[in-house]
């Protein structure tokens, strides 16, 4: 049987510290099965140093606005109780890259129609884009200055592909 390297493990205090987050924060992550641990005999948490790679992801993924419980799902694709491998965290992350587009187009779309609207001052229900954004004639066309934009996006989707 093969001996594990004493490294192998983190408390929790030294998963916290070299992750950059708190200690209820790490037990925060693993109520919430994003992480997981093991317990001693003296009832002590320990975590692999693989856990250190899933809270940076789960950090970097929250700050581009992608939810804990959408971190959980994507992670549910990954093995369980298991260090995912280099493939494993890539498939992942392209599961991110369509939402993140949609996000960068709605605030590329926001930032445009700010300055009119602030600038207009009007904010009416029937005509502002900002307060009528289920606007029928947006389904159809985002509008010329978009249309390049998401035609970059897609052509650099195509080549990840």
């Amino acid at each position: 049987m093969k001996k594990e390297h004493p490294q192998a493990w983190l408390t929790i205090g030294e998963l916290a510290k070299r992750s950059g987050v708190s200690v209820p924060t790490i037990r925060f992550y693993e109520e919430k099965q994003l992480i997981w641990g093991i317990r001693t005999a003296g009832n002590q948490r320990r975590y692999q140093r693989a856990m250190l790679r899933r809270i940076a992801i789960v950090k970097a993924a929250q700050q581009v606005g992608i939810s804990l419980q959408q971190i959980k799902t994507t992670f549910s694709s990954l093995p369980k109780q298991q260090v995912a491998t280099k493939k494993d965290w890539q498939q992942m992350s392209q599961q991110w890259q369509g939402q993140l587009d949609q996000q960068i187009m709605m605030l590329l779309q926001l930032r445009q129609q700010l300055d009119q609207c602030i600038g207009c001052g009007c904010l009416s229900l029937d005509q502002c884009p900002l307060r009528n954004p289920d606007d029928c004639l947006a389904e159809e066309a985002m509008g010329a200055h978009f249309q390049e934009i998401l035609f970059m996006l897609n052509q650099k989707k195509e080549e990840v592909e």
